[in-house]
């Protein structure tokens, strides 16, 4: 018979018999549970209810308060015995299987309308995943698998029982019995007759349809839960996507898009409502793109929110890129240069004038580069302005302006003007067209120093790009200090790390630089529930950067090929994406397929 995981004996011999804790322990738990039991008394006389196993609800249970004392585990150093632990050491005994919840990989409808959410917070039970008939369901009492029966009975369905610790129940719970509370009440006030505008299908039908009020309690808590969700999960994008039947929200997390919930279609211009309220866009405009923003508090910290709506097939779709100071702005030394790139990175960015560049695709971490560089290099002394499109992050350190392509507002008119203004520094967020290129020189000659982006393939790919648009080569080779490619890999997670053996013949097929007769020892994440599975947490920059030396612009004023250019910049240090990927595999940060996905193979 299962034991109740409110059974103080059971659970400290259990404990004790597994040599993760001591008599001493033991009494210095009582003495704290005598103490925190009592306080919860004096609150709390009116509380009658009492939870199964005869624990007072809310009232911390003896694995909360065995959490609360930070015991170090035995042997570990560095590691405590922690709630998640214990359950693991009661599933373990129990013979029941362990289920470390994420939140990603969960069904909002399987969670919020298996059992009643009265009954799922009573008992500590979370139905999570449908299988080939057979009902997951993580709880956290395994005295409570007696229940099980009921919950089989009423859905016609086999159940597989998991444990799982109570803060992890308890957390999904209040966020998708909260999220999905929202959504159906507001369906259920947006049901009635009325015509899909968002559906390009349906456009020959467009007519007048009411929308829902930006106030509605509903669809802003939903977008309340939403928001904090996509934080919690450390997400760079939301997007917001209509399909013909339903409303799709997916996050990036790590470069990766997760499907998150699928509502149902009614609701979606709702959402799309209230997004565009917050971020100040015209509602009734629903056919051509706009640009937002937000600002946000998070746990007393502020972040901003950029929003871009655009019509697709079945209406308009929302992508929102969530923006933190604490990315955003970061010490240069910690984002991923190696020592000898940091100190050439350093020395171009304090010269007096010239123009550098940074290039690579979208979401490859540029203005995290150039924000950081800016912060970098920013003192009273200094007059920093910034034209971008639109402004990622305001910072009172700088002077930012903003393009307004409707009052013919754009990057060139700004930096005709922006000399009168006496700037020190200027930042240009991209370069699109052959006027912008040709007054950011004109910039980097008159003494001030200039950084923009470009989108190319790789750093010494810029300067044909910008002779492509029409600078001279003169001017490029008399300006350009030098260009940056970078993108972001995915690093190791740090919980889950694990040597691995590789044959050097499958490196060296794939264009690392390895002995074909050699077994290489690599790291690889093994996957675990701080990283989801994946064996990655967080990213970090590659980068190539190649500087304009007197033989390189020797060669640009010649219109000397790309690949001249190339050869001579490794031959003055510069190293390429694809060997910075590999400093990156041979130092244990990521992995060898993670290079080969981001930079290509065999390079």
């Amino acid at each position: 018979m299962a034991k109740s995981i409110y059974n103080e004996s059971y659970i400290f011999e259990l404990l004790i018999k597994r040599r993760l804790l001591n008599e001493g322990q033991r009494n210095q738990i009582n003495i704290k549970k005598n103490q925190q039991r009592h306080v919860l008394r004096l609150r709390r006389q009116d509380i009658t209810r009492q939870r199964q196993g005869g624990m007072p609800d809310n009232t911390p249970d003896i694995i909360d308060i065995i959490h609360s004392l930070h015991f170090e585990l035995p042997g570990r150093p560095g590691r405590e015995l922690t709630a998640e632990f214990i359950i693991r050491q009661v599933a373990d005994d129990q013979g029941l299987p362990f289920k470390k919840l994420d939140p990603l990989e969960l069904d909002l409808k399987t969670v919020t309308k298996t059992i009643p959410k009265s009954f799922a917070i009573k008992h500590l039970i979370l139905p999570f995943e449908v299988k080939n008939g057979i009902l997951a369901v993580a709880l956290y009492d395994p005295g409570n698998i007696a229940i099980l029966s009921d919950i089989e009975r009423a859905n016609q369905v086999k159940i597989k029982p998991y444990l799982s610790p109570k803060a992890d129940i308890l957390k999904i719970l209040a966020e998708f019995y909260g999220f999905q509370s929202s959504i159906s009440a507001a369906e259920h006030d947006l049901q009635g007759p009325g015509v899909d505008l968002g559906n390009l299908e349906q456009y020959v039908n467009i007519s007048s349809t009411a929308e829902i009020a930006s106030s509605d309690q509903h669809i802003t808590s939903a977008v309340d839960h939403m928001f904090n969700y996509a934080f919690e999960q450390h997400a760079s994008d939301i997007h917001i996507e209509p399909k013909r039947d339903s409303c799709q929200i997916r996050l990036r997390i790590d470069g990766i898009l997760h499907t998150i919930y699928k509502l149902p279609k009614v609701v979606h211009s709702a959402l799309i409502s209230r997004i565009k309220s917050l971020s100040r866009l015209n509602i009734a405009e629903k056919r051509r793109p706009q640009d937002g923003r937000i600002k946000i508090n998070h746990h007393g910290e502020e972040a901003e929110i950029r929003v871009s709506t655009v019509p697709v097939a079945f209406g308009e779709k929302a992508v929102l890129r969530i923006l933190d100071p604490a990315v955003l702005f970061q010490d240069l030394s910690h984002i991923g240069f190696s020592p000898r790139d940091l100190e050439v990175y350093k020395e171009l960015i304090q010269a007096p004038h010239g123009i550098f560049l940074i290039t690579g695709p979208t979401g490859s971490g540029k203005s995290t580069t150039l924000y950081s560089t800016l912060k970098n290099i920013a003192s009273p002394e200094k007059n920093i302005i910034t034209i971008e499109d639109p402004i990622e992050m305001v910072h009172e350190e700088f002077n930012q302006i903003a393009v307004q392509g409707s009052a013919d507002i754009n990057f060139a008119s700004i930096l005709k003007n922006i000399l009168r203004q006496d700037p020190d520094i200027i930042m240009v967020g991209e370069i699109r067209d052959i006027e912008t290129a040709r007054y950011a020189m004109q910039a980097a000659l008159t003494g001030h120093l200039v950084f923009s982006t470009l989108h190319t393939n790789d750093a010494v790919a810029a300067i044909p790009r910008l002779i492509d648009l029409g600078v001279q080569p003169f001017m490029a080779a008399s300006t350009i200090l030098g260009v940056m490619a970078q993108r972001l890999i995915r690093t190791i997670c740090p919980h889950c790390a694990a040597e691995i053996k590789v044959d050097g013949r499958e490196l060296a097929a794939l264009g690392f630089p390895v002995a074909t007769d050699k077994i290489i020892t690599l790291q690889e994440g093994k996957g675990c529930p701080k990283c989801r599975g994946t064996g990655y947490l967080g990213r970090c920059g590659i980068f190539e950067i190649c500087r304009v030396t007197e033989k390189i612009q020797q060669l640009i004023s010649a219109s000397a090929a790309e690949d001249v250019i190339r050869a001579e910049a490794v031959k003055g240090g510069m190293t390429s994406l694809f060997a910075d990927a590999w400093r990156k595999v041979e130092s244990g940060i990521s992995t060898y397929t993670e290079a080969v996905r981001i930079t290509g193979a065999a390079k």
